[in-house]
């Protein structure tokens, strides 16, 4: 009959390894955390750039038809003169 027996020094490295594998975890889902933060804050940011860009998109054509009309105005104006 054989027993397998473990000596204090093989157990302390394995706990060493359990540890350092602890570790390895925890920073992997700290860096997963704030890349997931990160990603969305960006997305936040993104879309906010989005909104703004609409935005002015929709400004610059009014203010693209005003001044459309105006020189439609003036031509017709200046065709009367004519």
């Amino acid at each position: 009959m054989s027993t397998s027996t473990i000596s204090v020094d093989e157990f302390q490295a394995l706990e060493q390894k359990v540890l350092r594998a602890v570790e390895i975890v925890k920073r992997e889902r700290e860096a997963r955390a704030a890349a997931e933060a990160e990603v969305a804050s960006l997305r936040e940011q993104l879309a906010i750039q989005q909104a703004t860009s609409e935005s002015e998109a929709s400004i610059f054509s009014k203010e693209r038809d005003a001044v459309r009309q105006r020189v439609e105005k003036m031509l017709q104006q200046m065709d009367e003169l004519l």
